[in-house]
């Protein structure tokens, strides 16, 4: 069964409805927000009335400053709780990683760079580092090999074994 679409006009309709609906319901939550603040500050703050004499005037300040200290005291301890909040979630995160173990690896792209060029990316292009890799190797130093026989000279050999007269020779001397 197919369903029926709706018309532009009446998509329009209720999307105009619906910002209605939200411009009323944000209207109402900045006057409740404006409450709550006129609210909280009838409580905790009285209104000022600076009294007349130096004494009063100081007793006023250090009471003042006594507030001020509770609520940076309050303050403190709420920022320390949400750092300690926040750190529980970044573990709890890395919990849930590591139980789903679906981490897959970022497949590496093949990048063609020198040595030269992988060493100035690295350290910055101020550093100017040239490399010359075979200068890191080690020497191996060649040994001459000493022969322990001597052939002699292998051209009288090849001269002999030269012709029937040479294969004759190698047979005779097999026997």
């Amino acid at each position: 069964m197919s369903e029926k679409k709706m018309t532009s006009s009446r998509k329009h309709h209720l999307k105009s409805l619906m910002l209605q609906i939200a411009q009323v319901r944000l209207k109402k939550e900045v006057e409740e927000t404006e409450a709550e603040k006129n609210k909280y500050l009838a409580e905790n703050c009285p209104p000022l009335s600076l009294p007349g004499s130096l004494q009063e005037l100081q007793d006023l300040c250090k009471k003042i400053h006594q507030n001020i200290d509770k609520v940076d005291e309050e303050r403190y301890d709420l920022a320390s709780k949400v750092s300690k909040g926040d750190k529980e979630i970044e573990d709890l995160k890395i919990n849930v990683v590591d139980l789903i173990g679906k981490f897959k690896k970022p497949a590496l792209k093949k990048v063609r760079m020198s040595a030269d060029a992988m060493l100035a990316a690295l350290l910055g292009s101020k550093h100017k580092v040239t490399l010359d890799l075979r200068a890191n190797l080690k020497q191996v130093k060649k040994e001459v090999k000493e022969e322990a026989v001597d052939v002699g000279d292998w051209r009288k050999n090849i001269e002999d074994k030269a012709g029937m007269d040479g294969r004759k020779k190698m047979f005779e001397g097999a026997e």
